[in-house]
């Protein structure tokens, strides 16, 4: 279960599919369906899965496509978000961002790049002129 603050899936269900702890580390490829909770160490790519909370402890490095993505860690690198991305008190997040929807808490860290498309079922109808923003943040 997620305590207060932690992502609720729009699926209903708040389970937890997938878990790595603090002392795991993983590099390579991977793909998710689900709640996928990382609190070790990853590096490499994740695509098209669900969403992924990571958690204080969490390192991740990367190129990461989710549908949401809750940050309480360190995330470096590329990440494509299909719904959001929030960032919490204690995250990190540097590189760049692409989602329509981004929450920073009072302290968490965004350095880096964003573009923000409304969601879409036609990735035509993305590039239409008048639907992206673009955010740009240093500290």
């Amino acid at each position: 279960m997620f305590a207060k603050g932690d992502l609720k899936p729009s699926s209903g269900s708040e389970e937890i599919s997938a878990f790595l702890g603090k002392e795991t580390v993983f590099e390579g490829k991977m793909t998710f369906q689900g709640v996928f909770r990382l609190d070790g160490k990853f590096q490499g790519e994740i695509f098209e899965s669900g969403n992924l909370v990571v958690g204080e402890s969490a390192v991740v490095k990367g190129k990461v496509g989710v549908q949401t993505m809750v940050i309480h860690g360190v995330v470096e690198g590329e990440v494509h978000a299909g719904a959001r991305v929030e960032i919490h008190a204690t995250g990190k997040f540097s590189g760049n961002l692409f989602t329509p929807v981004l929450l920073i808490q009072e302290g968490g860290v965004f350095e880096g790049h964003c573009k923000m498309k409304q969601p879409s079922d036609k990735e035509e109808d993305l590039q239409t002129p008048g639907l992206e923003k673009t955010l740009s943040l240093s500290p």
